[in-house]
């Protein structure tokens, strides 16, 4: 059985060169950090910016082989290429998506490829989307929960997902810092990972629903780590208001989902197993959308790739599952 790790991340030359001069945020600075945004600061020695991040050879390759992973999809890590303004953001995802190429070719049976985008110019974005399927072989895009200013569901990024529909890849929709002030007024501790991301990522897809995008596009595949970020967990929730009609969105929204919200959870959504590593979350996952939706993901390196494994290999699966888990599902949506 193989192993397909679809959450493990890189950076590069030029996305620490556009952190360290952009005016704005994200940017770094050498005494407060990594900024996300003026209220959200990260300590450097908390951000994995190290040989972790950078080291696309020998040094991953070799921890991979320690955990057991035999097959990683790298994305770009937060703050991705969205979050800088559109021309800086262009120029980082290119080379980032060049850059991971390269690695690729030089390793093809062991390193694959999300693409970097930068939304903001949804036309590039597109095109560049089908450059890096088509001609560089990678397997879909990592995105973010919001891009500063706009999240996903915006019409103007249809034009994005609809290229996503018909190449028939899936988005891994990564959590970002929310835009949410008062999420924020704590500081990283809650605006992170302990909080604010998962609520983050989980507003976004909630807005994908009631924007009517999985309507619009009703083939298109979103990944989320964390195990879905709790969305399992309220399937039943979040279909209470829609069955009792209490709930349609603002008139300027157009009429909302033609479903129920529980019915896109199941039909729209995978999830990977990075950085929740509660048996009784996973089994809840599998119970409520299926265990055919639930993937490999260490989040490599803010989660040890080792743990992850050793974790997942002691959970109570049936062999058919741990195939599922391990390398059936990946395969199914194109990896």
């Amino acid at each position: 059985m193989k192993t397909i790790d679809l959450e493990n991340h890189f950076i590069t030359p030029t996305w620490q060169q556009a952190l360290a001069t952009n005016p704005g945020f994200p940017r770094v600075d050498k005494d407060r950090g990594l900024g996300f945004t003026e209220d959200a600061w990260m300590p450097l020695a908390a951000t994995g910016v190290d040989q972790k991040l950078a080291d696309l050879g020998d040094y991953r390759l070799g921890l991979m082989d320690a955990a057991g992973v035999d097959y990683a999809i790298l994305s770009l890590t937060s703050p991705g290429a969205e979050q800088f303004a559109v021309e800086v953001g262009k120029k980082v995802a290119k080379d980032a998506n060049d850059f991971l190429a390269a690695v690729m070719k030089k390793y093809p049976d062991r390193i694959g490829g999300f693409a970097s985008l930068a939304p903001k110019d949804p036309e590039w974005s597109a095109a560049e989307l089908e450059r890096c399927v088509k001609q560089l072989g990678f397997k879909g895009w990592n995105t973010h929960s919001n891009f500063g200013d706009s999240y996903l569901d915006e019409k103007q990024y249809w034009p994005i997902l609809a290229m996503a529909e018909k190449l028939g890849v899936p988005i891994y929709l990564h959590p970002a810092v929310p835009m949410i002030k008062e999420l924020n007024e704590f500081g990283i501790v809650l605006s992170g990972p302990t909080m604010g991301f998962g609520i983050d990522v989980t507003y976004c897809f909630m807005r994908m629903i009631v924007r009517g995008v999985f309507d619009e596009y009703p083939d298109l595949k979103i990944i989320m780590g964390h195990l879905g970020e709790g969305l399992p967990f309220l399937v039943d929730r979040v279909n209470r208001a829609w069955m009792q009609k209490h709930e349609t969105p603002n008139p300027g929204f157009g009429p909302g989902p033609k479903e129920v919200a529980g019915y896109y959870l199941k039909k729209n959504l995978w999830v990977t197993t990075s950085g929740n590593y509660l048996p009784a979350a996973l089994y809840c996952t599998r119970d409520s959308i299926g265990m055919y939706k639930i993937l490999l993901g260490t989040d490599f390196p803010y989660e040890d790739m080792k743990d992850c494994m050793d974790y997942l290999r002691s959970v109570q699966l049936t062999s058919d599952e741990a195939y599922a888990l391990f390398e059936g599902n990946a395969k199914a949506l194109g990896f």
